[in-house]
C-alpha cells in the first residue's frame, strides 16, 4: 500500500513539467502592469527628440523606431532634456499583469503643451490613435479627471502592447517624472495625496502665512509683511503647478493665467519679491543706497520680463516661431539664475563689508535664505537637465520654502519686537525733546516777563509817580485857587486817574515779578500773599482772600515759579472778566501732585461758549503751560453761579 502511495505522489509531482506548458520568459524591456502605481524601469522606457514641427503620427513613429532613433532613459524616473523646441517621443512595452480586461493610465506631472498616445498591440502592426488632452484644461475637462495629466488605454488580460507617447512642450524645459498605474488604482493614490505627500500641511502653512501678514499689513503698515505674503502666495502658486495640484484646486481662468505667465515666470516673480524683503530686512535704502538700486532694477526687470513673455509667448506658440520661443525660454532661464546670484551678492557685500548690526542683520538673513537657495538652485539644476536629485516628496523646493517661512517668521518677529522697541524709544525722545521745548518756552516767557515788570518798574512807575506828584504841587494848586470851578473837577479827576494808573502799574509789575527787580525770588507762600494783597488795594475792587501751604515752599524753584504765574493769571483773569465781589486763592501741597485752586462768586460763563467769550487768551495760556507741565485744568462754571478753576501740577 506504501509503494502504491508512492507512486502515485511522484506522478503528481513530475505532471506539470510533463503535461504542461511552461511559462513565456519575462521580457527585460517589459513594464508589468498593476493596479498600484508603477514607476519606470530603465530598459521599459526609450524617448527619441524629433526636430520635424509637423503633426505626429503612428506610422510616422513607427518608421523612427525602425530607423534605430530611440535611445534608453537611463536609470531615473524621472525624464530630464532641458531647454529644448523639438518634439518628445517616448516608447514604452507594457503587459497586463491582471486576469481581466483593465483600464490603464500613462500620467504625466508636469506641464506640456499637449500630448497624445498611440498603442501597438502586440508590437504588431501600424500604432493607433488612442487618447488626448489639451494640458492647458483643468482637471475636470481632461480625459481622466485627475491631477496629472493622464492618458488612457484598454488593454486585455496578460494583453502585450507597445505604447508611443507624442509630447509637444515648447514653453518650458523637458522634465517629466512619468508613472503608469491601473486607472482605478491611480484614482485611489490621487485621493490620498495631499495627506500622503505632506501637501494637507504644507498647503496649511503657506496659506496661514499668507494671511498673518496680510493681517500684520493692515495693523502696522509696515512693506515687508506686503512682500512677504506676495512672496508666499507666488511661492505657493508655484510649487502647486510644480507639483500639477494647480489643475484640481485652481479655476479654469486661474488655472489658464498660471501657464500664460508660466511657471518659471511665477518663480521669477516670487524670487523678485523675496529680494523686496531682503532689501527692507537689511535696511538697504538707508545704509547702502546702491544695493537698493541693484535690488530694485533685478525685481522691475524680472517683473517687466514675465508681463513682456505674457503678452508674447502665446502668438509666438499659435506660429510655431521656434526661434522666437527659444530666446524668451533661455532670456527667463538667464534672469533666474541672475536674480538669485543677484540677491547672493547683495546678501554677502552686506555680510563682507556691513558695520557690526548690518552684519549681524546679513547673518539672520543669510540662514534664512540658505534654504531658499538650496531648493530653488536644486529645482534649476534639475529642470535645465544639469543634475537629477529628488530626495524627498514632494520636492526639495517645497521643503525650502516651509524652513524658509518658518525662519523668516522668527526673523520677521524679532524685526516687529526691534520696531516696538525703536518707536517707543523715539516716543519717549520725542516727549522728552517736546518737553525740553515746553521749558525753554516757559523760560523765554518768564525772561520776557521779567524785562517787561523790570521795565514797568524803573522806566514808567517813577514817571507816573514824578506825574502824581508834580500834579499836586505848590504850584498847580495856586493856579486852581484862581482858576473856575470846572478846571478843578478837571484837576480832581485828572488826579484820580493818575492815582489809578499808578496802582494798576504796580499790580502788573509785582504780578509779572513777585519781588523786585535784581532781588532774590521768594518762596511760594509768600509770593502768593505779596500778590492779593497787592490786587485787594484797590477801593471798588473784589476781596481777594488766599491760603498757601507752607509746604509749598520747599517745591524746586521751577515749580514755584511755574505756580506763581498759573495763579497770577487765573487771578488778573477773574479780576478783569468775574465781575466779583469775592475771590478766594488756595495752594495745597499733596503727595503726588501741586493744587492750584482760585474760585471767585462773579457772573460765570458758558464752557461750551467760543473761546473769545471765556476769557480770551488767559485761561488759554493757562492750560497751555499746564500741559508743558502734564498737568490737568478743571474748570467749572454756569453763567451766574461764579467759576471754580482747578490746575494739578505733578510733582
Amino acid at each position: 500500500m506504501s509503494r502504491i502511495l508512492l507512486a502515485c505522489w511522484l506522478c503528481l509531482a513530475l505532471l506539470p513539467t510533463a503535461g504542461l506548458s511552461q511559462p513565456k520568459p519575462l521580457l527585460p524591456d517589459t513594464l508589468f502592469l498593476r493596479d498600484t502605481t508603477a514607476l519606470l524601469p530603465s530598459p521599459a522606457l526609450t524617448y527619441y527628440l524629433d526636430p520635424d514641427p509637423g503633426p505626429g503620427s503612428g506610422p510616422g513613429v513607427a518608421a523612427l523606431w525602425a530607423a534605430g532613433k530611440f535611445r534608453p532613459m537611463g536609470p531615473a524616473r524621472v525624464f530630464q532634456a532641458g531647454f529644448t523646441q523639438d518634439r518628445l517621443w517616448l516608447r514604452a512595452v507594457v503587459a497586463n499583469t491582471l486576469a481581466q480586461r483593465t483600464r490603464f493610465v500613462w500620467s504625466l506631472y508636469s506641464f506640456v503643451d499637449s500630448a497624445t498616445l498611440f498603442v501597438q498591440p502586440a508590437g504588431r502592426g501600424v500604432p493607433r490613435y488612442a487618447a488626448g488632452t489639451n494640458c492647458r484644461l483643468v482637471a475636470t475637462r481632461r480625459p481622466l479627471p485627475a491631477r496629472p495629466y493622464c492618458l488612457p488605454f484598454w488593454l486585455n488580460a496578460h494583453e502585450r502592447a507597445v505604447l508611443y507617447l507624442c509630447v509637444d512642450n515648447q514653453t518650458g524645459s523637458y522634465y517629466l517624472p512619468t508613472r503608469f498605474a491601473s486607472a482605478a488604482g491611480f484614482m485611489t493614490h490621487e485621493y490620498a495625496l495631499l495627506f500622503t505627500s505632506h501637501w494637507s500641511w504644507l498647503l496649511g502653512l503657506f496659506g496661514s502665512s499668507v494671511l498673518l501678514n496680510i493681517l500684520l499689513f493692515s495693523l502696522l503698515r509696515d512693506p515687508v509683511h506686503l512682500w512677504y505674503a506676495a512672496y508666499v502666495l507666488l511661492g505657493t502658486w508655484f510649487l502647486v503647478m510644480e507639483d500639477s495640484l494647480d489643475g484640481g484646486l485652481l479655476p479654469q481662468g486661474a488655472y489658464g493665467l498660471g501657464w500664460q505667465i508660466g511657471q518659471y515666470g511665477i518663480l521669477l516673480l516670487a524670487m523678485a519679491c523675496g529680494l523686496r524683503i531682503m532689501a527692507l530686512f537689511l535696511r538697504l535704502r538707508q545704509a547702502w543706497p546702491r544695493l537698493h538700486r541693484l535690488s530694485w532694477g533685478l525685481s522691475a526687470t524680472a517683473a517687466l520680463y514675465v508681463v513682456l513673455y505674457a503678452l508674447v509667448v502665446e502668438p509666438a506658440r499659435r506660429a510655431r516661431a521656434r526661434g522666437l520661443l527659444a530666446s524668451l525660454h533661455n532670456g527667463r532661464e538667464v534672469l533666474l539664475w541672475l536674480v538669485l546670484l543677484g540677491g547672493c551678492f547683495i546678501l554677502a557685500t552686506v555680510w563682507a563689508r556691513g558695520r557690526r548690526p548690518q552684519r549681524q542683520l546679513a547673518r539672520l538673513y543669510g540662514f534664512t535664505y540658505l534654504f531658499f537657495i538650496i531648493g530653488t538652485g536644486n529645482f534649476l539644476l534639475n529642470h535645465t537637465g544639469w543634475v537629477n536629485i529628488h530626495l524627498v516628496e514632494p520636492n526639495s523646493l517645497a521643503w525650502g520654502l516651509a524652513a524658509e517661512l518658518l525662519t523668516l517668521s522668527i526673523l520677521l518677529t524679532i524685526r516687529y519686537r526691534n520696531a516696538q522697541r525703536q518707536n517707543a524709544a523715539w516716543r519717549v525722545r520725542h516727549l522728552r525733546e517736546r518737553a525740553a521745548a515746553g521749558q525753554r518756552l516757559i523760560a523765554a516767557q518768564d525772561e520776557e516777563r521779567e524785562a517787561l515788570a523790570r521795565e514797568l518798574h524803573d522806566a514808567l512807575a517813577p514817571g507816573l509817580t514824578a506825574l502824581h506828584l508834580a500834579w499836586q504841587g505848590r504850584s498847580v494848586r495856586q493856579a486852581l485857587a484862581q482858576a473856575p470851578p470846572l478846571l478843578a473837577e478837571a484837576h480832581e479827576h485828572t488826579e484820580a486817574l493818575l492815582r489809578q494808573l499808578r496802582h494798576d502799574v504796580r499790580t502788573l509789575s509785582q504780578a509779572l515779578l513777585p519781588n523786585p527787580p535784581g532781588g532774590e525770588q521768594p518762596p511760594l507762600p509768600e509770593a502768593v500773599v505779596l500778590l492779593t494783597e497787592t490786587l485787594s488795594l484797590t477801593d471798588d475792587g473784589p476781596v481777594v482772600a488766599c491760603y498757601c501751604d507752607p509746604a509749598t515752599a520747599s517745591l524746586p524753584v521751577p515749580m514755584q515759579q511755574a505756580a506763581y504765574r498759573i495763579v497770577a493769571e487765573l487771578l488778573h483773569n477773574a479780576l478783569r472778566h468775574a465781575q466779583a465781589q469775592h475771590v478766594h486763592v488756595e495752594v495745597q501741597r499733596l503727595p503726588a501732585s501741586l493744587r492750584l485752586t482760585v474760585r471767585d462768586d462773579g457772573r460765570g460763563f458758558d464752557p461750551r461758549s467760543p473761546a473769545p467769550r471765556r476769557g480770551g487768551l488767559g485761561l488759554r495760556g493757562v492750560q497751555a503751560r499746564a500741559g508743558y507741565l502734564r498737568g490737568q485744568v478743571l474748570v467749572s462754571t454756569q453763567p451766574g453761579r461764579g467759576t471754580v478753576i482747578t490746575v494739578e501740577l505733578p510733582v
